[in-house]
């Protein structure tokens, strides 16, 4: 033990000879040009993937995924579907530390690994990409901040990502998620930026995987939470338009789950762009009906037609880095979105979709809108089939 402290202690008095082996045992993290960022990017391949076990939560699949963007909606599903299979999932966070302990249950024991980063630091970037075989980016923002743009968020950051991926030398798959209607020629300035994004990721990453989701249905989704959430408050739904416009939702878990076939396939999804639709086609006003029926609250709707929903809108936009205190986030008037309503977002006739990774997608109705029972008024067995039917009329 003396010998074992006097070596100790004469290490202490040489941090040269101690750096020096720092850099031995961790070759990635200790470079010769930065005392920490410098070596970060593998020059070579990572290798064949390593597999052991049977394929459950314990089980090492080879899979060191960096998922960007993970402590979204999208996010949690995947990181689930990842941690189940025994894949080891590097959770980049810019918030608080509370942000992403809801993802750290999903995986056996040091298998999420949660790493802060700056979005606008390129060194956090390689920092967090250091380990990993796998870069998937989930990152969008359906509305701007004072601190980052459309642009910024959905463009900018999606090509910086695949710069920094090509650099690694040892990504194995990249896996950029976009967004259904995506298109230079959009109304919409975040569908504008998806598709700027979609083009730079693979220019730089031509074996890159796209995959481009309708809007998505779940639990904490942005869309019928924000339509029962508002009904609840007001006992009225503003319908954008008529409600005529046409849309193909989708199940968060089976857009988690194309992801994780993608992954898991013999490389024939590398460079190819997918449409992730549901089965069915909804006008908005059929989907609010079913948000309706299924909080068992009876339809009540106010048109509001695009000029009106427009003008509503506009004045977050204009005031937006002109008052020097941050604005409300847009609830239903978010002037993006209705820039997007004035068209149809549906599947391409000729598009890769589900089908082509072996998923079938499921039906909205049952099980995938079951979370809105929580704002039924008499709680979740509040309501019969019969009165659901019935018009308060016939009671007078």
């Amino acid at each position: 033990m003396q010998a074992i402290s006097r070596r100790l202690g004469h290490q202490a008095l040489c941090p040269a000879a101690s750096t020096a082996s720092l850099k031995s045992i961790y070759p990635l993290y200790y470079g010769a040009d930065h005392p920490r960022y410098g070596s970060t990017l593998a020059p070579k391949g990572v290798g064949h993937l390593v597999r052991k076990g049977t394929g459950g939560r314990s089980s090492v699949s080879g899979i060191v995924a960096t998922v960007f963007g993970a402590t979204g909606f999208l996010g949690r599903y995947l990181v689930q579907q990842l941690a189940k299979m025994g894949s080891q999932v590097l959770v980049p966070f810019r918030g608080s530390e509370d942000c992403h302990r809801h993802l750290k249950l999903m995986g056996d024991l040091g298998q999420i690994v949660p790493m802060k980063y700056d979005p606008r630091d390129e060194n956090s970037i390689k920092a967090v990409m250091a380990k990993a075989n796998v870069v998937i980016n989930l990152i969008g923002r359906e509305y701007d901040t004072r601190n980052y743009s459309f642009e910024e968020v959905n463009h900018g950051l999606a090509e910086q990502l695949a710069m920094i991926a090509k650099e690694h030398g040892g990504i194995m798959r990249f896996i950029q998620v976009s967004c259904l209607g995506a298109s230079p020629s959009s109304a919409s300035r975040m569908l504008k930026a998806k598709a700027a994004a979609e083009e730079a990721v693979l220019r730089e990453l031509p074996e890159a995987t796209v995959m481009k989701p309708a809007v998505m249905i779940g639990t904490e989704d942005r869309i019928m939470n924000r339509w029962a959430h508002f009904v609840k408050k007001y006992s009225f739904l503003p319908l954008i338009g008529d409600g005529s416009t046409k849309i193909q939702p989708v199940y968060v878990v089976d857009v988690a789950a194309a992801i994780v076939a993608a992954l898991k396939d013999d490389g024939t999804s590398m460079g190819k762009v997918y449409e992730l639709g549901g089965p069915e086609i909804f006008t908005v006003h059929e989907l609010a009906d079913l948000m309706f029926d299924t909080i068992r609250e009876w339809p009540r709707y106010v048109k509001v037609p695009f000029p009106i929903a427009k003008l509503l809108a506009t004045p977050r936009e204009v005031l937006l880095n002109k008052v020097p205190f941050p604005l409300p986030t847009p609830n239903i008037f978010n002037l993006d979105e209705i820039n997007a309503l004035t068209v149809d977002t549906l599947v391409s006739e000729n598009a890769l979709t589900f089908h082509d990774l072996g998923i079938v997608p499921h039906k909205l109705k049952g099980y995938p809108v079951e979370f809105l029972i929580s704002y039924r008024k008499g709680g979740p067995q509040f309501g019969s089939t019969v009165s659901e039917r019935v018009s308060p009329d016939s009671f007078r």
